[in-house]
């Protein structure tokens, strides 16, 4: 998707956003910082997005992705937008047939009548081809 006569890139991120840019033979290069740093263009070079909270409005995280030419000239950028959606899995903790969100033991899960902790049932099978 680079445009043609780029040879390297650049990315800058929101706040919100964590980059890792990982190479093709290589071991993972990090954490790319919010701006500043330049990778070769390489067939197998990917980029991994992602955010540790929830977003507080749609679109509210970018990146954007900066290509330049093989004297560092800027040639054109590409962007994504992002919104963080959280997710919980509430459960019957104490068994006590009463859903709490913050039930303290949800944490851990003890064997027996008297236990506490959540029980799945996983449905494994086709429903349907």
């Amino acid at each position: 998707a680079a445009p043609a006569g780029a040879v390297s890139f650049g990315v800058k991120h929101t706040e919100g956003v964590s980059v890792e840019v990982v190479c093709r033979g290589q071991a993972e290069v990090g954490s790319a910082p919010s701006s500043g740093t330049q990778w070769l263009l390489d067939e197998g070079t990917v980029l991994r997005f992602s955010m540790s909270q929830a977003s507080t409005e749609v679109n509210d995280n970018k990146v954007t992705i900066s290509f330049y030419t093989e004297g560092g000239q800027p040639i054109n950028q590409a962007g994504v937008f992002l919104t963080g959606i959280g997710i919980s899995l509430d459960v019957d903790a104490d068994r006590d047939g009463v859903v709490e969100k913050n039930n303290p033991n949800k944490a851990r899960w003890t064997w027996g009548p008297e236990g506490h902790g959540a029980i799945l049932l996983v449905s494994c099978d086709k429903e349907s081809p």
